[in-house]
């Protein structure tokens, strides 16, 4: 069973925290929840690592025209969005590898993505006294299973082998104090007619243990033969008597 659940979904609750932290009735949870999916899109959006174009999605108040392009690499890549919600305050917690560029200068960046999830609240018929953005910084970059498969992602679509690219990726995991990791891809593997699946490791992943700190991420490359899925574990090591904190008290 390990080998197939998302190792996130699984470990809630025992070493993983929640991404979607506020609680709602019946009546309103499906609103919410399309404004969660509404705010990471929009973010995953605007700060996707590919060519900027006239196409990309303008924070408010930017000129489209004017804004310098960025080379492929020079674009934040986002690793998680956590989206934290009450009566008093909306807080969107975006963890990257790179939170200076997505801060801007003297802080535009956050009140650019303030005005933008406030806009987003409105046209949801929602209001907040206070809009929150936070920008927490990755501790290893290398080590970030998003991170690391949106790297590889990013390779294969410039040309790069996609052996070589997951090597390089599992390597430097290891190197940044990784005790394990695996890395899969899926597709028309170098242009083949036939799809099909390779996957690499490197020291230990125990899927099936639950105190077992392992981190996931997907990501998908866009060639000209189509898409190629990859995925990413990384096994930080065992967690014990490190449980989530469960705030309020008993229904």
């Amino acid at each position: 069973m390990g080998q197939k659940v998302n190792p996130n979904g699984l470990r809630i609750g025992v070493n993983k925290d929640w991404e979607a932290k506020w609680f709602a009735g019946k009546k309103n949870f499906s609103e919410y929840l399309v404004e969660d999916v509404q705010i990471r899109n929009y973010i995953k959006n605007v700060y996707k690592p590919a060519p900027l174009s006239k196409e990309a999605p303008v924070a408010e108040g930017e000129n489209q025209d004017s804004r310098p392009q960025r080379k492929l690499d020079d674009r934040p890549r986002i690793s998680k969005i956590v989206v934290e919600r009450c009566d008093q305050y909306i807080k969107v917690k975006v963890f990257t590898g790179r939170p200076g560029l997505l801060i801007g200068k003297e802080g535009s960046g956050v009140e650019a993505l303030s005005a933008a999830v406030k806009k987003i609240c409105k046209d949801n018929h929602h209001t907040y006294p206070n809009y929150l953005i936070e920008f927490v910084a990755v501790k290893s970059v290398d080590a970030d299973a998003q991170l690391v498969a949106e790297e590889i992602a990013n390779q294969i679509e410039k040309r790069v082998s996609f052996r070589r690219a997951m090597k390089m990726s599992m390597k430097r995991a290891m190197q940044s104090g990784a005790k394990g990791i695996k890395t899969m891809v899926s597709g028309r593997l170098d242009g083949a007619e036939i799809a099909r699946t390779e996957q690499y490791h490197d020291g230990s992943i125990p899927l099936q243990t639950l105190r077992a700190d392992i981190d996931y991420g997907f990501a998908e490359a866009s060639t000209t033969y189509g898409r190629i899925g990859v995925k990413c574990w990384i096994y930080h090591g065992e967690v014990f008597g490190k449980k989530v904190d469960k705030k309020g008290g008993e229904a």
